[in-house]
């Protein structure tokens, strides 16, 4: 289509002398998926803002099917068409209320609308909405009761009732499953069937592959680079958005030394394949395979929160079977979870209180905690893991999500382990924050064996020493970071190539039926 959707020319805005969007030019298309990919502070959350009218542009101009568009706030930007799904998911529904009241706000609240509601007809409008979605929860279910995955679908759900002519998504498969993510990606093609124009702002690679029609990349508040042109160059993009190559990354790769994780023939599910894994001291390993793929069960069975059917571990040698997290912790086995706002912030806490939560003990004298060394491990984390803030006194909810992942994640650093177990340790996070984690990571890495389970390729490249991937609960291949195949690595995840990289011997790790050197 020759329509353009909206029209961006030469916006610019600055927060006093940060000056964050200097002359974005660009176009949205009706039917077409604009992918926007970024690092922290690029500008694309601030281009978002200034989109769906929560700042408004100090310079440069916007317009809406031909029309001049400048909103002045976010209702003012709904009533135009311009819908945006925040990455923050309950920044798009009401916990309080159930789901059929969510699906419905918009009409119920709308100017004319009637003031006593029939519960009947409330409940039918918004089960039409709900199937359109592909929901089948109860409509009558409060939203506070549902999991993470199904509150981020009644968001956007609740976006489609709005009947978009500009569909804004920030990162909205970081809380679903595979199959929930590929539910998302069929309503974007029938979305983008039906003419409306979407901006999808993502990091993660499998995402872009899936819908994206135009790649858009911004670095330091410009456009760093546009492509559009099929078939799209995925790794140029990267490149625009980083301003290196995704394997040009700064890792001199570590070999480990004295095996620390030892699995031997284990099964992740009663019929599943065996496989054995060995992590080195020193050595930094990342797990990497889709959802499904068993790298979550298997991080489950280490840290001591599921059984696995068959296998045997040992931790320096000696047998280690954990019945439960606090068995894992007392042998020196820690970790972080996967979904950091519901099993790992505690909102009510402080910065100091949220990084010490697990070692108060260490920090107290007959039952006494002593602040002063706990605000003195907290500061020096802080000031070690680049945590932005302006002390360990702040709201932990005053943190951008890379820096409560900073927290989270130097919370497992104050006091030393064997294993360090870290579960999609960047998920949700900007490249920029996650190369601060990694680097921190590797930096500490001696004397204790580190395991990070992610799905991104680009992630693992840019923490591991080695890469292991997993497919439908077997090890598919592995490789040592420096001189990777990325094209076998993507074959093996998808589960179209199995073994060890050529000229790249295996360290301890294979699956029955495979030899990995």
């Amino acid at each position: 289509m020759n329509e353009i959707a909206c029209k961006i020319r030469g916006l610019e805005k600055s927060f006093g002398q940060n000056h964050v969007l200097r002359g974005i030019d660009l176009d949205l298309a009706p039917g077409q998926v604009t992918v926007l990919m970024g690092a922290n502070g690029a500008g694309k959350s601030t281009l978002v803002k200034v989109l769906c009218g929560y700042h408004r542009k100090d310079a440069g101009t916007l317009e809406l099917g031909g029309h001049p568009y400048d909103p002045t706030d976010a209702a003012d930007a709904i009533s135009n068409g311009v819908v945006t799904v925040h990455q923050s998911i309950d920044d798009g529904v009401i916990p309080d209320l159930d789901v059929a009241t969510n699906l419905t706000l918009d009409r119920l609240t709308a100017p004319g609308a009637r003031l006593f509601v029939r519960d009947r007809q409330l409940r039918q409008a918004a089960r039409k909405v709900a199937e359109g979605m592909g929901l089948t929860m109860d409509v009558r279910t409060r939203v506070g009761d549902l999991d993470v995955a199904d509150r981020q679908m009644i968001a956007i759900a609740r976006a489609m009732a709005r009947a978009p002519r500009i569909l804004v998504l920030d990162e909205p498969t970081s809380s679903l499953s595979a199959a929930e993510a590929e539910r998302l990606f069929q309503l974007i093609d029938r979305l983008r069937a039906q003419g409306v124009a979407v901006l999808y702002i993502s990091h993660r690679m499998s995402d872009i592959r899936r819908v994206a029609d135009k790649i858009v990349c911004m670095r330091d508040g410009a456009i760093s680079g546009i492509f559009a042109d099929a078939p799209l160059d995925y790794e140029g993009a990267v490149s625009a958005m980083l301003g290196h190559a995704m394997t040009d990354v700064d890792i001199a790769p570590q070999a480990g030394t004295a095996p620390i994780l030892e699995i031997e023939a284990m099964r992740l599910t009663a019929d599943g394949p065996k496989l054995d894994f060995t992590a080195r001291d020193g050595e930094v390993v990342a797990v990497t395979g889709l959802l499904g793929s068993g790298k979550t069960r298997l991080a489950e069975i280490i840290f001591g929160l599921a059984d696995a059917p068959e296998g045997t571990m040992r931790i320096d040698g000696k047998p280690y079977a954990p019945r439960h997290a606090r068995e894992a912790v007392a042998r020196g086995v820690f970790m972080t979870p996967k979904d950091r706002r519901s099993n790992a912030v505690i909102p009510d806490f402080d910065i100091n209180d949220n990084m010490t939560l697990p070692f108060l003990g260490a920090f107290s004298r007959l039952s006494f905690l002593s602040r002063r060394r706990q605000r003195q491990a907290s500061d020096d984390m802080i000031g070690r893991i680049g945590v932005v803030c302006q002390g360990g006194t702040d709201s932990i909810l005053t943190l951008s999500g890379g820096n409560q992942q900073k927290v989270i994640i130097g919370r497992w650093l104050i006091e030393p382990c064997r294993v360090l177990l870290l579960d999609e340790p960047f998920q949700g996070v900007d490249i920029g924050a996650r190369r601060d984690i990694g680097h921190h990571i590797r930096e500490t890495a001696r004397g204790r064996a580190t395991v990070v389970f992610v799905s991104e390729i680009d992630e693992a490249l840019e923490i591991a020493d080695r890469i292991v991937v997993l497919h439908e609960g077997a090890v598919a291949g592995e490789h040592v970071s420096g001189n990777i195949d990325l094209g076998l690595v993507v074959a093996q995840v998808s589960g179209q190539a199995t073994g060890t990289a050529p000229g790249q011997p295996g360290t301890g790790v294979g699956t029955e039926g495979q030899q990995h050197g």
